[in-house]
């Protein structure tokens, strides 16, 4: 619980200094103006420092016997009125396959078994939200980076961007990670979650985990992963859903 409160106040003690994740939510950071531009330098000048001094650390890993009795679904808990996700769904995601496109040498279409056959790494973490609460499960996949390296990353890469099959209104969902994000170990498409498929309320068939970033940026119900050189002209530009919707920043590392 300590170490918890800590670093919540870290976030939020940076939220007004330099290294501010500025991840609140409240309609103050949604608002055009200057408390908005300083708050966006202020994310920047975050993404590079934790980029200079974070490296390839891990996040945080837990015993089984530390896993929350109760994990809440965050976001969406199910998809409506995304044809291919209902029809597949309706057969156990037997047929679904991952499109993975953009950049790409050779583009790839993925079936959930092809993925469950894949060298897998199993890790217990906890997921921070901000809406301020958090849960310590357990997620398996395989890892997203040597998926990349099969594709075939083209130089001009920089992005990946998760599609998904959930919305909100008539806004498709979807996020992105840098390259680095992407390639890192615990960056892994889950299909399980504790050591059970993984449920339709926490994004079957698969969902990104992304144990670095801050809950939003854990997509869930992917589609397609795409490989683009830039995020401007994609939806909002920003870089995922909340992003683009309420002004949450893109770098959302803890």
């Amino acid at each position: 619980m300590t170490d918890q409160f800590s670093r919540r106040r870290l976030l939020s003690a940076g939220a007004l200094g330099t290294g501010g994740l500025l991840l609140s939510g409240c309609d103050r950071l949604s608002q055009p103006g200057p408390f908005r531009s300083v708050l966006e330098a202020a994310a920047d000048a975050h993404y590079g420092v934790q980029r200079g001094i974070a490296g390839d650390a891990l996040a945080a890993e837990f015993a089984v016997s530390q896993m929350s009795p109760v994990f809440r679904a965050n976001g969406n808990t199910n998809v409506k009125g995304h044809a291919e996700w209902s029809g597949h769904g309706a057969d156990q995601f037997a047929r679904w396959a991952l499109k993975i496109d953009g950049l790409v040498l050779r583009p790839l279409d993925l079936p959930l078994d092809a993925l469950r056959a894949m060298p897998q790494r199993a890790q217990i973490t906890r997921h921070d939200c901000v809406e301020g609460w958090s849960a310590i499960g357990k997620w398996q996949g395989p890892q997203l980076g040597p998926i990349l390296k099969m594709a075939g990353l083209l130089p001009s890469a920089r992005y990946i961007v998760f599609h998904c099959a959930d919305r909100f209104g008539s806004t498709p969902y979807y996020e992105s990670l840098d390259l680095i994000e992407a390639h890192h170990p615990q960056t892994i498409l889950a299909w399980a979650m504790n050591d059970k498929p993984l449920p339709v309320a926490h994004g079957a068939p698969i969902r990104l985990r992304a144990e670095r970033q801050l809950g939003y940026k854990h997509a869930k119900y992917v589609m397609r992963i795409e490989a683009r050189s830039s995020l401007a002209g994609l939806y909002g530009g920003k870089g995922g859903y909340w992003e683009d919707a309420r002004g949450y920043q893109w770098w959302a590392g803890i």
